[in-house]
């Protein structure tokens, strides 16, 4: 089975939003939520999972509000649980797996505390715990990765792209001149994403609102939290914290990987989602 951009692209109306994903496979459902980086999408972040996680559920990667194809997310209109509540209800999607990646992966703890009954299992790669201090106050502010990240959404050429996927991932070699022009061109396909951005950078923006720690010490959810152990993003101490916290929680920590798991170790992860879900 091989599984192209376009053939798996959909579109729903939500209450709120119209908003773009790709699905793939049968069965029971498991939504994956890319990061923040200029030209994210669900594609750009998953395309190399879709396929061997479709042999074995329904999967949906979406265009969050604000990301990809999806619509543009004005600053004041920014929760991306909402959305995704939104985004369920619309497919008539009454529980399901998460999988989120840095930003997203914020956005499935939230779902967890906020809406537990809706998720059944919790897989996070790169999410931070929290917003200071690992991730924007430490040293001489945001992290290298946070850094290179903000300058790709003032500056998205194929040139900066390259430098943030190189930052991204362990091994540079990912960034491949095809990668760096396809994701400049992404990104530069909705400016109005760009903008929204950077005017929410003051507020917060991508993730204005955390799930309290306290809320996740509660969580009754089977949680797998993987993270790379060079990741320049967000450094796996967030990771370390979460494992602390969350009661039913296992950390699986890659060596030489970065913050992109899901792609610079695509087998492996896939094998041990594939078994969470079905064991957990």
């Amino acid at each position: 089975m091989t599984i192209s951009q376009q053939d798996s692209g959909r579109r729903v109306r939500t209450a709120n939003w119209n908003l773009h994903y790709h699905e793939a496979g049968s069965g029971y459902p498991v939504i994956m939520l890319h990061g923040s980086g200029v030209g994210a999408s669900g594609w750009s972040n998953f395309s190399g999972n879709l396929e061997a996680l479709a042999a074995h559920y329904r999967v949906l990667a979406v265009d969050m509000p604000g990301w990809g194809a999806s619509d543009p997310c004005p600053v004041d209109k920014l929760d991306h649980v909402a959305a995704l509540m939104e985004f369920m209800d619309a497919l008539g999607i009454e529980k399901a797996a998460m999988i989120g990646n840095s930003m997203g992966g914020t956005t499935v703890l939230r779902t967890a505390v906020e809406h537990p009954d809706r998720i059944s299992h919790l897989i996070t790669m790169g999410a931070p715990a929290n917003r200071m201090p690992r991730l924007f106050g430490a040293g001489d502010g945001p992290t290298e990765g946070i850094k290179i990240l903000i300058e790709g959404y003032r500056n998205p050429t194929p040139e900066t792209i390259r430098r943030l996927v190189q930052i991204m991932c362990f091994d540079k070699a990912f960034a491949t001149d095809e990668l760096c022009i396809r994701r400049a061109e992404a990104a530069n396909a909705c400016p109005e994403h760009l903008a929204n951005f950077l005017a929410g950078l003051a507020r917060g923006w991508p993730v204005p609102k955390w799930a309290p720690i306290e809320d996740l010490m509660k969580l009754k959810i089977p949680a797998l939290l993987i993270h790379g152990r060079d990741d320049r993003v967000v450094h796996f101490e967030h990771s370390l914290q979460l494992v602390s916290v969350i009661p039913n929680a296992r950390l699986v920590l890659l060596n030489r990987c970065g913050h992109w798991a899901m792609i610079e170790h695509a087998a492996e992860f896939n094998r041990l989602v594939v078994d969470f879900v079905q064991h957990a």
